[in-house]
């Protein structure tokens, strides 16, 4: 019996950067969904240890057209197809509101707790648990986890860093006047 062997590599994923007005953003993918999006040296770094091998993919074209268009000021009409890996059921409930969120719109961390209690006939949900979820995505400006605010207008909670996050509702036209930028903590 002869037995051919080859060698894996676990968890190959394929990455490409993106040059945008707040800096470089990298994209990752699975060679057909993306998979990851994060600003370079941002605290969501991170999430994104792999074994990555640069290549020139369509859905890195798509994604690049998405954030030309998005970055020129303009909400794009159309999604690059993504996949979210490790996706719990409270996490997909998070990203599902979070996609809803209309461009130029926020929605504080509370206001997707209580929908979230009142999908599940709850009484109350943690919004610090929401926070957790929000915080968890890996794919960022796509899946507007940049449109969650605390209950105060906070700008707080943005692993893409604050700066970015108020860059990100300035180009969405947002009124700025109703936010504040916390001056301590890990939102920094």
């Amino acid at each position: 019996m002869n037995i051919k062997c080859c060698t894996y590599i676990d968890n190959l994923s394929y990455k490409k950067s993106y040059k945008s007005p707040l800096g470089i953003i990298y994209m990752r993918s699975d060679g057909e969904n993306l998979t990851g999006l994060w600003f370079e040296s941002s605290r969501d770094v991170s999430k994104h240890s792999y074994n990555f091998e640069e290549k020139d993919l369509p859905i890195f074209d798509e994604t690049s057209r998405w954030l030309d268009i998005y970055f020129s000021g303009k909400n794009p009409d159309f999604t690059p197809k993504y996949k979210i890996e490790n996706l719990t059921p409270f996490r997909s409930q998070v990203i599902d509101i979070m996609n809803k969120i209309p461009y130029g719109k926020t929605v504080t961390y509370n206001d997707i707790a209580k929908e979230i209690a009142q999908n599940r006939g709850i009484e109350k949900m943690s919004a610090q648990a929401v926070g957790g979820a929000v915080g968890w995505n890996p794919i960022c400006i796509i899946v507007p986890c940049h449109r969650v605010v605390g209950t105060n207008g906070s700008l707080t909670g943005y692993g893409g860093g604050i700066q970015n996050k108020v860059k990100l509702l300035e180009i969405e036209n947002n009124d700025m006047s109703k936010f504040t930028i916390p001056k301590k903590g890990t939102a920094i």
